[in-house]
């Protein structure tokens, strides 16, 4: 199945901003709902954004809602998580996750809705 690499993320201080993105790790054609995730020491991954495979749905979590925002690029494959005025309590390894399989046009907050997962990326949030 379809790999995905992650890139972005590093060291930020509280108040600024990190983009991370998601790619298919081989060209293909298709486009892919994703799911970000991102999980800090000694807690459960919990689920931050979404987006459908066709950009026109996304999804975030109260935590990050109006911080947070997820883009496709143009060709589709691409997807971005842009988090704005970052705060130390979003110190965590991020984690895309695409759906590659039984694919609608929804999106999905259940980290068990997602197949192929990215190898993760630091962010850390200065105070």
């Amino acid at each position: 199945q379809v790999q995905f690499t992650q890139s972005g993320g590093g060291l930020v201080q509280a108040g600024g901003s990190v983009r991370l993105s998601c790619a298919p790790s081989e060209k293909t054609p298709r486009t892919f709902p994703i799911g970000w995730f991102r999980q800090s020491p000694g807690l459960a991954r919990e689920f931050v954004a979404a987006v459908s495979w066709s950009g026109g749905l996304s999804d975030y979590a109260d935590s990050v809602k109006g911080r947070a925002t997820v883009t496709r690029d143009d060709a589709g494959s691409t997807v971005y998580l842009q988090m704005n005025d970052l705060k130390p309590e979003d110190t965590a390894v991020y984690y895309c996750a695409a759906r590659t399989t039984n694919i609608h046009g929804s999106v999905y907050r259940d980290e068990r809705d997602y197949h192929s997962w990215g190898q993760g990326t630091q962010v850390t949030v200065s105070s």
